[in-house]
């Protein structure tokens, strides 16, 4: 069976690992913690191909502990059972590691199974996951590991790595391999900060050319054909979703066109339309808001046409929404209005309907005193009339303030000058 390049290449010290300077660099937690010998109970946090299982067999090897590997995916119960039976033997005098891939598969009963076990410190355990750990992980497990955050590699990081896979296959096919910095360039950036896929690519860059005179000459077509798109990492139920469509609203209330166009863009190419209409239409409604209220039809109707005729060209109404809500006026005021009235509601500041404003259309209403001394505001001069209509307990609670932009102070110069009439 043929081991893919990117087995046969793992990296055996820390210095050949790239990325993760937060946590490798010299005089780092994890450095640090490698070099004492003494590991905890850890949780790896992070995209996939960026180096978890790399470290954690470096550790292992460093600290002469037999290494157990179990998948969330495949692992049961009985598999982690028979790990248990065996830390009696010779081989395990120094404890075990075990390295659980994708912990976030493992149910509760699955996952306590091994409490015991690392609490004593016969089973060191370092679990990885794609997921946020405290979502997805129980809290007996959490609370007994060190959870680290695995950062995504960027493509200048990746870059050696894929000069060292070129080195290492001419060194293992006794070939000569030429290819330029341009698709050490393109394989970094359309790998999107994944190692593992980048090394992999290159194999397939290799097997994909045909020798000519001995000399492989890799060229940018074969590159772009066997990598795939993967520069964008995008999980509509994890994470990354939610980061994304987070920096997408934040970029768009920020009136940044720039970033906000990028994470559409990002949004785009996932296919995430409905996600990308709802922001956009919260946001117009939410941060642009009364500021520029003719604008929120405005994107409802580009969020019509681009519902209407579907990706790609969808893009097209949705870029126009995105320009024109960044670099329209914001105002907030509309939810912290309704935010506030909410908030005295849920205090318990409330009161009875005033009885003027009360329903008086049926027999018997105005026996009851309802409706008698309402004034109908159009029967006055700017159709408006001084009366309550709080209720007596909150008669004088304010709960919108005219935002400072030239659409609000216009009605607010409007309405005092009806008031003060």
């Amino acid at each position: 069976m043929q081991i893919p390049l990117a087995d046969r290449l793992r990296p055996r010290e820390i210095s050949q690992m790239v990325g993760q300077k937060h946590l490798l660099g010299e005089g780092m937690a994890m450095s640090n913690i490698i070099a004492s010998g003494v590991i905890p109970n850890m949780i790896f946090y992070g995209p996939s191909g960026i180096g978890k299982t790399t470290l954690a067999r470096i550790i292992a090897a460093k600290t002469d502990r037999r290494l157990y590997k179990l998948n969330g995916t495949t692992a049961g119960t009985s598999d982690i059972k028979t790990i248990i039976s065996e830390l009696d033997m010779m081989d395990n005098l120094n404890g075990a590691l075990l390295y659980l891939d994708e912990i976030q598969y493992l149910n509760k009963k699955q996952q306590q199974s091994l409490l015991e076990f690392i609490e004593n410190g016969q089973i060191t355990l370092i679990a990885s996951t794609t997921e946020n750990p405290y979502f997805y992980i129980y809290n007996a497990i959490l609370s007994r590991s060190t959870i680290f955050e695995f950062k995504p590699i960027s493509a200048e990081e990746t870059k050696p790595a894929i000069v060292r896979a070129f080195g290492f296959l001419r060194d293992e096919k006794n070939a000569e391999i030429d290819y330029s910095d341009e698709i050490v360039d393109y394989i970094a950036y359309a790998c999107g900060g994944d190692v593992r896929k980048a090394v992999n690519a290159v194999e397939l860059c290799f097997l994909a050319t045909m020798p000519a005179d001995g000399r492989y000459v890799i060229t940018l077509d074969t590159a772009q054909q066997v990598t795939q798109r993967s520069s964008m990492r995008y999980d509509r139920d994890g994470d990354r979703h939610y980061d994304i469509l987070s920096a997408f609203q934040k970029s768009l209330r920020g009136s940044d066109e720039n970033a906000a166009l990028h994470y559409l863009a990002e949004l785009i190419l996932a296919g995430d339309l409905p996600s990308i209409c709802r922001r956009l239409m919260v946001c117009a409604c939410e941060d642009m808001g009364l500021a520029y209220p003719n604008g929120i039809a405005i994107i409802k109707s580009c969020i019509d046409a681009a519902l209407m005729v579907g990706l790609p060209e969808a893009r097209i109404p949705l870029a126009d929404a995105v320009i024109l809500l960044c670099t329209a006026p914001k105002s907030n005021s509309g939810i912290m209005a309704i935010d506030a009235a909410i908030a005295d509601i849920k205090k318990g500041k409330t009161g009875d309907v005033p009885q003027h404003l009360k329903d008086n259309h049926y027999g018997g209403a105005k026996k009851m005193g309802r409706g008698l001394t309402y004034k109908y505001a159009h029967d006055y001069p700017d159709h408006y009339v001084e009366q309550q209509y709080l209720p007596d307990e909150i008669k004088d609670a304010v709960y919108y303030e005219f935002g400072d932009n030239k659409t609000e102070q216009a009605a607010k110069a409007y309405r005092d000058k009806i008031k003060n009439r």
